[in-house]
């Protein structure tokens, strides 16, 4: 194991979960966030938790970030840049700016250090298990570097090429998670007002041509009611505004783009920055004056199948 000290910064839903799975995995894990009490389940786990961005660099050869914004993200590395020497690996894992990275990456590129972005996407509950999937950004030897620690935290991990375009795929990808989420509300509506029954058009759009990863998780806990997916409004808008700013960058009429980022800005205006995303279909619920509920379905995902060995993923 080259890289035995690894610093984590960021210990939300998702990011205490990465952070854990590298506990067991036998890596000494040096810990920080704003909120010191999301720390107290890894620390029990065997995590060192430090006091200061300072401490936690000065004591690790790689350092992870996992954060909800890209000014979080800007700040952390901020504070980081004068203790980084020739032999730090940056892995950073948030789904942040793709031109926001590439400057950061420079930066530690400049003092002969190592970078990589590595977002992940599949949910907290394939965080937990360790089967999430990693899409990845950076030089080669980075990622040959970074690879025993990804495997560690995801299934399926791809080598997209260099800096800025995993930030850019992963932007992608949560983009076309939003619509599918707006789109299964407003089926699954059709359905209930049809009089079909709702766990029966779950299995029904599962089994067909309309299915996807959004319906097979996040609809479980729509129609459960407890809109669980530990993803919060603030966030999804997040993400769509980085979508936002790519078309703008290549000048596409993205039509689909802004009436989806206008209803979740709504959304975030009624609920609150910190309600779940899902929450979304609420409003669609209250308009119908219909709830889409069904008896079976669990209140939070779980992720049922052992750890995976982490694999590239071949082009």
């Amino acid at each position: 194991m080259k890289d035995k000290n690894i610093g984590f910064i960021g210990l939300g839903n998702v990011g205490k979960k990465i952070a854990n799975n590298l506990i067991k995995n036998g890596y000494n894990l040096y810990i920080n966030d704003l909120n010191q009490k999301s720390s107290t389940k890894l620390i029990q786990n065997g995590a060192i938790w430090c006091q200061s961005i300072d401490n936690l660099i000065n004591n690790v050869s790689v350092f992870i970030t996992c954060l909800p914004s890209p000014k979080s993200v800007k700040k952390v590395l901020s504070d980081s840049l004068p203790l980084i020497t020739k032999g730090h690996l940056w892995i950073e894992m948030s789904t942040t700016d793709e031109e926001d990275m590439k400057s950061l990456a420079k930066l530690i590129i400049n003092k002969n250090a190592e970078v990589i972005e590595a977002p992940i996407s599949g949910g907290q509950h394939r965080a937990e298990s360790g089967n999430i999937s990693v899409l990845v950004g950076g030089n080669r030897d980075s990622f040959n570097r970074a690879f025993p620690i990804l495997s560690c935290i995801g299934h399926n991990i791809l080598h997209c090429g260099e800096i800025g375009k995993a930030s850019t795929l992963k932007v992608v990808t949560n983009y076309l998670a939003s619509i599918n989420l707006l789109a299964i509300g407003e089926a699954l509506m059709v359905c209930k007002k049809y009089g079909i029954d709702l766990k029966t058009a779950y299995q029904g759009i599962k089994i067909s041509s309309g299915n996807s990863f959004v319906h097979e998780t996040e609809s479980q806990v729509i129609l459960n009611g407890s809109y669980d997916v530990g993803f919060t409004m603030d966030l999804v808008c997040k993400d769509l505004g980085l979508f936002e700013k790519l078309t703008k960058k290549f000048q596409i009429p993205a039509k689909i783009s802004n009436l989806i980022f206008s209803i979740f800005q709504n959304g975030r205006k009624m609920y609150g920055d910190r309600a779940l995303s899902t929450s979304i279909v609420k409003i669609l619920e209250e308009e119908c004056k219909e709830n889409l509920r069904a008896k079976g379905f669990p209140a939070y995902l779980e992720d049922n199948e052992i750890k995976k060995n982490g694999k590239e993923t071949i082009i």
